[in-house]
């Protein structure tokens, strides 16, 4: 036997068990509750709408996957199907048009694409809803580089009182996360949050929330939920937003409603009464305006 043939053979081995193998890895990886959700960085119960977003992200690769391997199967098919034969000479016969084949690819990709409008649709209403009278509001304000949260007066808050942002510093060393800006949430309770820019274009991030929203000079956005899981969360700008704008980082941390009034009674205590409010924003490029 030649070199040549042990080659072919051994190869003609190896690509089975390999494909095997990547097979029962992707089997087994579908097993993992990363793989459930979809490898997304949060949980069921994060908030009232992080169960949504998980089933219309996880159900969407589904369906496409399943049309992509229906796809790829009726192409393969096609190449064995009507190969070219053994002796054959020629051309096959040649058709000019198939008025059914026609219809039915250009009304099932409609279709799809009318379900996957849909289902988007309704999951983005629900998470862009607003409550009429939620039980928390938040001003949050972006600055470079940092966040303020004013806690609003209203249903579960007597008293508006603040938290004054402070940039964080990375220097290469791991940070210490208990010194960035932290906003509080009562678990289990109704927020709305009005974000606002102070002078440029930031962007609301906790990525464990599966939400972000732009955050505009001269504009409010909302963003309504209800956290269900106590924990902390990592936030961020998601907006470059300038030099600093990798330190631009918070927390979030979900509390019990006794976790909660007791941070609004401590914030009280330090006289950060009342809101740091639009008088403290400002415009960047008013200094090059008045120069011209």
């Amino acid at each position: 036997m030649s070199s040549q043939d042990r080659t072919g053979s051994r190869r003609a081995k190896v690509i089975p068990m390999a494909g095997m193998a990547i097979a029962g890895a992707l089997a087994l990886s579908g097993c993992t509750a990363e793989s459930k959700n979809g490898w997304l960085p949060a949980e069921r119960d994060t908030t009232n709408h992080t169960a949504g977003i998980i089933d219309l992200w996880v159900n969407s690769w589904i369906t496409v996957l399943i049309i992509g391997l229906i796809t790829w199967a009726l192409i393969i098919w096609c190449i064995i199907a009507y190969r070219r034969r053994k002796g054959a000479t020629g051309f096959p016969r040649q058709v000019s048009y198939n008025l059914p084949l026609e219809v039915f690819y250009v009304l099932v990709p409609l279709f799809m694409v009318l379900v996957f409008f849909h289902f988007t649709d309704v999951e983005q209403k629900s998470i862009n809803a607003r409550v009429d009278s939620p039980d928390v509001t938040i001003d949050v304000r972006a600055k470079q580089w940092s966040f303020d949260f004013n806690y609003l007066e209203g249903n579960d808050i007597k008293e508006a009182v603040y938290s004054a942002g402070v940039q964080a510093t990375l220097d290469g060393k791991p940070i210490d996360k208990s010194k960035l800006p932290t906003l509080y949430l009562p678990v289990n309770r109704s927020v709305e949050l009005q974000l606002n820019s102070r002078e440029v274009i930031h962007s609301f991030w906790v990525p464990a929330f599966l939400d972000k929203k732009d955050m505009l000079p001269g504009k409010t956005n909302y963003m309504t939920l209800t956290p269900t899981a106590l924990g902390t969360y990592d936030g961020k700008c998601a907006e470059l937003c300038g030099e600093y704008h990798s330190e631009m980082l918070f927390n979030v941390k979900v509390v019990t409603q006794a976790e909660f009034d007791a941070h609004l009674a401590e914030l009280k205590a330090k006289g950060q009464t009342g809101a740091l409010g639009e008088e403290y924003d400002r415009n960047p490029n008013a200094a090059t305006t008045e120069k011209k």
